[in-house]
């Protein structure tokens, strides 16, 4: 693993939700830059904090996080919510973000005045993507969940999934069957896309096709403008590895320009500075483990063993560093 030491490498989907410097100095120390997310998440602070909170740490070393901006669905349906939003974006980019993040709270939980769920394909949405489009800007989609959402816990394939959807049982689907399904969801983000083929669009979480490196390449064949992100999705590879380690490599390999790392890693100081800072640290090691070498692995996550895929080189650049730069075309490193 020494080459490990030897690539700058960027983590491009982490949450930042906090002031102390942990997770800052942690990247220092393994060579990573870090991408927070801004979201639209109830749990988290408010977008406008979760920029202040970046602004802030930037002051510790600027060379070490960048962030994406987001829009809100505040007075969404009031006649100005467009502008509002293209405001919002706008502001954000001008504040250094080097993107924009959509979430799945578009299609699970906005709903219009007739109590129908409003999903991303809405026409109110047209001018949002319409300006990211004209200006290039990157857009991260997490529409939709894994497939699991859409399963009881005792079915799902991932341990991960299992402990996510037990303790937020408001976006576990199988329990609301009255929301749009699975499909639905991701034939919304679909027609989204057809709509704005130059969009620069990066699907978040493995663009919700984790368990299917088959359906994934079909997807990626279809929208050429689009890329992926691996954020907390990595032990969906692993679970396929098991039985079909030689398909999921080839996968990795055949779309290594459009594969970005990053871990969804979340430090809101609700765990101790050195937790998260080993947290983080042992997440790096154990995926750079899984892409580099050809080592026998077992994971909390995955029930059984899998062999690792042992990437060259070249692609593990790609995929742990050049390809954030060429999606993500304002992120700066140091």
């Amino acid at each position: 693993m020494s080459i490990y030491d030897d690539v700058e490498k960027i983590d491009a989907h982490m949450h930042y939700n906090c002031r102390r410097p942990a997770l800052l100095e942690a990247a220092r120390a393994e060579r990573f830059r870090l991408v927070s997310i801004n979201t639209e998440v109830p749990f988290f602070p408010s977008p406008g904090e979760q920029a202040a909170i970046i602004r802030d740490l930037n002051q510790h070393d600027e060379t070490v996080i960048s962030h994406l901006t987001t829009f809100t669905t505040v007075n969404w349906g009031a006649g100005g919510w467009p502008d509002q939003a293209i405001g919002q974006i706008t502001s954000g980019m001008e504040q250094g973000a080097v993107g924009v993040k959509v979430w799945k709270n578009i299609g699970m939980e906005l709903k219009d005045e007739d109590g129908d769920f409003v999903m991303i394909d809405h026409p109110s949405f047209d001018p949002v993507f319409e300006y990211c489009t004209s200006r290039d800007i990157p857009v991260l989609g997490h529409l939709g969940e894994p497939r699991n959402c859409w399963l009881p816990v005792s079915e799902m394939t991932v341990q991960g999934d299992r402990d996510y959807f037990e303790t937020h049982p408001e976006y576990h689907m199988y329990r609301h069957p009255e929301y749009p399904s699975y499909e639905q969801q991701l034939a919304a983000r679909d027609r989204r896309l057809r709509k704005h083929p130059d969009l620069r669009f990066i699907g978040a979480h493995l663009a919700s096709l984790e368990w299917s490196v088959d359906r994934l390449a079909d997807w990626l064949d279809r929208f050429p403008n689009a890329v992926v992100d691996l954020a907390e999705r990595i032990c969906h590879l692993q679970y396929q590895a098991v039985e079909e380690w030689e398909k999921v490599r080839n996968f990795v390999i055949e779309y290594q320009d459009r594969i970005l790392y990053g871990t969804d890693l979340i430090d809101d100081e609700t765990v101790s500075a050195e937790k998260v800072r080993s947290r983080i640290i042992r997440k790096w090691h154990m995926h750079w483990q899984f892409f580099a070498t050809g080592d026998m692995m077992s994971v909390y996550k995955v029930e059984k063993p899998f062999k690792a895929l042992n990437l060259e080189s070249s692609v593990l650049k790609k995929i742990f560093r050049e390809n954030a730069l060429r999606w993500y075309p304002g992120l700066k490193t140091g």
